[in-house]
């Protein structure tokens, strides 16, 4: 039975600004074992990329602050270490890819420059030996001559290949666990599907664990195995990757459902929406943060913020709806 790999319990995250205290992470708490493809979706500002880059200890401070919780990757709390023990972890044992490939390389460094140092820093290698293995990584995630690319800069890669760049640099140590952040966001379907498969195929030939980030429940559906949905700040969701699509409990999460166009759908429905905007988290919320978009919504919901309760195996949501069978959200697809 695969291992604990990551225990992240009562995460909270926030950053000073000049308009007030944005609570951008609020209890989040979840777990991740060895070999596990882990999807987070949400939209934009609800806490997922945060919650990563806190337990990568990769928040600026100040702004940011984490205020609480633990992040425990193999019995070790990534929260509670320096930065060079941190920094030992990253890179070495937990790698990630950023949403951007272009402002994440460094456009004055050369590929290889870039790809050798962190085998040169944690693997202890020699420049020759650091040299030779970045050219077996850019032939790994498909890129041609990859020996002679190692001379070349960011700007002479396309965005698909750059992404690849990413991915390999992100491999390069043979971390136990992957981030990789939007990876695909900004680049065509064709690539999109590449990079997808590329990721599928490294991780059965790696059997490494895989967060991976994104608002696009379709990337989900074809790659993880469990899926957390993040909405305000807090997880109010979680379940298996075919639990979530045929039986979706919370409002928001099926809404997100319904809006996803169908290959399927004879009858030519109207896309679902949901209306309204995502909440201003210049305060902790006391109520459920879905309220006042939800249709469901209840008198409760405004004076109680839910828990994540098991409604069926493997299954948790945070819904006052959802733990009453009579008031039950349904998700009609």
């Amino acid at each position: 039975m695969p291992e604990l790999l990551l225990d992240v319990q009562g995460l909270e995250t926030t950053f000073k600004t000049s308009e007030g205290t944005v609570h951008a992470v609020n209890g989040v708490s979840f777990t991740l074992k060895e070999g596990e493809t882990l999807g987070v979706v949400g939209e934009s500002g609800c806490g997922k990329s945060v919650t990563m880059l806190s337990i990568l200890g990769l928040i600026p401070n100040p702004p940011g602050k984490i205020n609480a919780g633990t992040a425990k990757f193999f019995d070790q709390d990534l929260l509670k270490m320096s930065s060079d023990e941190i920094r030992a972890i990253r890179g070495a044992q937990i790698g990630m890819v950023f949403q951007d490939p272009m402002t994440s390389l460094n456009p004055v460094l050369t590929v290889g420059r870039q790809l050798t140092e962190p085998l040169m820093l944690h693997l202890g290698m020699t420049r020759k030996q650091a040299e030779d293995r970045s050219a077996e990584l850019l032939e790994m995630v498909g890129i041609p001559n990859a020996k002679d690319r190692l001379s070349d800069y960011p700007h002479q890669f396309s965005g698909g290949m750059r992404q690849r760049v990413m991915i390999a640099m992100a491999l390069s140590c043979s971390p136990q666990l992957l981030i990789a952040d939007e990876p695909t966001t900004a680049l065509d379907v064709t690539i999109q599907a590449q990079i997808m498969d590329l990721v599928k195929r490294l991780r059965k030939e790696l059997g490494m664990a895989i967060i991976w980030i994104t608002h696009d429940l379709g990337v989900v559906a074809g790659l993880a195995q469990r899926v957390i949905v993040m909405y305000g700040g807090h997880i109010i969701e979680e379940a298996q990757v075919n639990e979530l699509f045929t039986n979706a409990s919370h409002p928001y999460t099926i809404g997100l459902i319904g809006s996803l166009p169908r290959v399927d759908d004879n009858q030519q429905k109207r896309l679902a929406s949901i209306e309204g905007l995502p909440p201003m988290l210049f305060e902790k919320p006391t109520h459920c943060p879905f309220a006042p978009r939800c249709k469901w919504v209840m008198e409760r919901c405004w004076n109680e913020n839910p828990a994540l309760e098991i409604i069926a195996p493997e299954h948790r949501v945070a819904c006052w709806a959802a733990f009453n069978n009579k008031e039950r959200p349904r998700l009609h697809v």
